[in-house]
């Protein structure tokens, strides 16, 4: 428990708070620790969304099915990321998409109403915790904007590229690791997965990319 206390004060939302602070005040929150196993799923559409989860190891996928069940990950989370922070501040507070964890996760529940609010003490890391919030939902859309910037290339070629331009400059090299299985990546792309194999074949014969399974180059 206490490992899990000193990862918290090194991740965005705590930010500015001591590892004593952030116990005190998520005590005071009567937050909750969480791990899901590969598969599961902490909100599924339509569940009342009363938590903003954080994630402190693994990945969570947001992800969208339609009336005819074809789905489409409209997400990647890894670690440090929040989910279900959209519909938790809504006044429906439903979820319009499902979250799943794509590998052993463990999260961080943290009872919205009790983070908007704050406590009688009118703790100053409180406030904190609130302005961090803000700054990484403004974060989550600039990357709903990335990934429509993705979609909206004309060609399964150009979305690719698109996309694993964004990968070599979240992680500043332009050899990387892809956080997604060919199978989610072309859920991401809204594309077949033998359509997504055949061209990122193509882009390595043309010598554009390179890659050995997860590990890819920008030639």
């Amino acid at each position: 428990m206490h490992s899990d206390y000193d990862m918290l004060s090194r991740l965005p939302l705590f930010s500015g708070i001591s590892a004593e602070n952030v116990q005190v005040m998520l005590q005071c929150l009567g937050s909750w620790f969480q791990t899901l196993h590969k598969g599961e799923f902490p909100i599924l559409a339509k569940d009342e969304v009363p938590y903003v989860g954080i994630i402190l190891k693994g990945r969570i996928h947001m992800i969208h099915e339609d009336a005819w069940g074809d789905t489409a990950i409209l997400s990647d989370l890894g670690p440090g990321h929040l989910f279900g922070e959209t519909f938790a501040c809504g006044a429906m507070r439903r979820s319009s998409v499902t979250f799943q964890a794509v590998r052993e996760t463990r999260i961080l529940a943290l009872p919205f109403h009790k983070v908007l609010h704050t406590c009688q003490n009118s703790c100053p890391f409180h406030y904190r915790l609130i302005e961090n919030m803000l700054y990484m939902a403004a974060d989550k859309n600039a990357q709903l904007m990335e990934k429509l910037e993705i979609v909206s290339k004309k060609t399964l070629r150009r979305k690719i590229l698109t996309y694993l331009s964004f990968q070599a400059e979240h992680q500043d090299s332009r050899t990387f690791e892809l956080p997604m299985s060919r199978t989610q990546l072309a859920d991401y792309l809204c594309a077949d997965r033998t359509a997504v194999s055949r061209e990122l074949a193509r882009m390595k014969q043309e010598g554009r990319i390179d890659f050995d399974k997860n590990t890819f180059t920008l030639l």
